[in-house]
């Protein structure tokens, strides 16, 4: 069995959906790309169908070659992109012995032979019994994903931190992710379902989207109890879902917020930054002072007798107060806006922070909720 394809188109495909491979998998044959080809009517067009797994995750992804006969091999998937990396574009030949798995690749000067695996050991791909589907844009999904994903949880104590809560009914879809110190909703309006249903998709899964999902282009995202799968162009990738109950989270987002900054978000986010710096290396604790039309953000870390403080011009109504937080998770909730102003809306020292972006697109709203931390445990 033989077939041939483009070096570049082959690299491509292939490292979209590389991520999925386990460095160290619990099952050997998991370090390997599966390939299959599918000559249809026997003609030499052919279909390559690429699949990697780690078993939680699967994505996979087809490329048309040059193929008379159909037939299907694990490929390591290392050795194969090192090699790949480093040709010039050109196209190659792939030879395989269908009896001993031994791969041949052929290029226009070169000759390199690897040992493939019997397929057959590659586990089968899982299916969505497609109890739920929804259209979208990859721009939309990007945006839900890059809004949440950052705020999950790496606690495997808490399996249902670690992913993204997606809830659907008939008119919005909410994405919620929370690691305990501060907690994101992200719902789109213009996002809905026929039925309502709330599913808990893993932060692996949904950072292999971010990285492989191109700009502007149609997803098909469906749903069963079990698993859940995302269609765009010639790639699929389908995910084990999270089966734990997602902490009640309306609960935890104050209503009554009397106290409110409004300030642009790089001003901000700059002065966090510097100031952070003399910030204790382990609390990473700042104090904002608020007053009207004035904020003073300060740290001090006596260890090392550092201190710094800014002030700023901003918006601001309600009573002058002070309130701690851990500038590393605030400068990261920033960081992951694209507001140019935001709004910051407090009622007590001891009570959560929400920021909110001041200026968004139509259809979405955004909450970011932030953890204070106790002044009088200022070090």
């Amino acid at each position: 069995m033989k077939f041939i394809v483009s070096s570049s188109v082959l690299l491509k495909n292939l490292q979209h959906i590389n991520g999925v491979v386990a460095t160290n998998p619990i099952v050997p044959i998991l370090e390997n790309f599966l390939f299959r080809i599918d000559v249809g009517d026997g003609l030499t067009g052919g279909t390559l169908t690429v699949t990697a797994s780690d078993l939680q995750t699967t994505m996979t992804t087809q490329i048309p070659v040059e193929a008379n006969e159909s037939g299907s091999i694990a490929i390591p998937a290392k050795l194969l992109l090192d090699t790949l990396r480093s040709l010039p574009e050109q196209p190659v030949t792939v030879n395989i012995d269908t009896e001993t798995f031994g791969t041949e690749i052929l290029t226009d000067n070169g000759r390199y032979k690897l040992s493939g695996e019997n397929p057959i050991d590659f586990p089968k791909l899982p299916t969505v019994n497609k109890n739920m589907s929804v259209d979208m844009t990859s721009d939309v999904l990007l945006s839900a994903i890059n809004n949440t994903v950052f705020a999950t949880s790496t606690d495997d104590l808490r399996p249902a931190m670690t992913g993204v809560l997606l809830q659907l009914n008939d008119d919005s879809a909410t994405f919620v992710a929370t690691d305990g110190h501060r907690l994101i909703r992200y719902r789109r309006t213009d996002l809905n379902a026929s039925a309502s249903t709330s599913i808990i998709i893993p932060r692996k899964a949904l950072q292999l989207l971010k990285a492989s999902l191109p700009e502007n282009v149609p997803v098909t995202a469906e749903f069963s109890q079990a698993n859940a799968s995302f269609t765009f162009g010639p790639t699929q990738l389908i995910c084990r879902l999270i089966d734990e109950r997602f902490p009640d989270y309306e609960n935890a987002i104050p209503t009554n917020n009397p106290n409110v900054m409004t300030i642009g978000r790089t001003d901000l986010l700059n002065s966090l930054k510097r100031i952070m710096i003399y910030a204790n290396r382990t609390t990473h604790q700042i104090r904002l002072s608020l007053k009207a039309n004035s904020l003073t953000i300060s740290a001090e870390d006596l260890d090392y007798s550092n201190e710094a403080n800014e002030k700023l011009l901003c918006d601001y109504e309600g009573d002058a107060m002070e309130i701690g937080f851990n500038a590393k998770l605030m400068a990261e909730v920033l960081s992951n806006l694209s507001a140019k102003m935001i709004s910051l809306e407090m009622s007590a020292p001891n009570r959560a922070g929400l920021l909110i972006p001041a200026d968004k697109e139509e259809n979405e709203d955004i909450l970011m909720l932030v953890m204070p931390v106790m002044l009088n445990t200022y070090a």
